[in-house]
């Protein structure tokens, strides 16, 4: 994973794959897919650390060059 991305990036590529902004609490904005029954929470940072966009990248079966495009 050479690119790192800012929350805002990451909702915004998610809202394109068909997550919707369930709810936010402090910095962290949780998103749900109703078709795939997902659930998953962003946090709102500058900088998503290399461990967290992997833990969220396999929850919703995305790749990098996936988040990449739809930016």
């Amino acid at each position: 994973m050479s690119k790192t991305f800012s929350g805002k990036e990451l909702i915004k590529a998610l809202k394109r794959k068909g997550y919707i902004v369930d709810h936010q609490r402090g910095s962290h904005i949780f998103l749900h897919n109703d078709e795939k029954n997902l659930s998953v929470l962003v946090p709102n940072h500058k900088e998503i650390k290399k461990g967290t966009l992997h833990n969220i990248l396999k929850t919703v079966n995305l790749t990098v060059d996936e988040i990449k495009e739809n930016i």
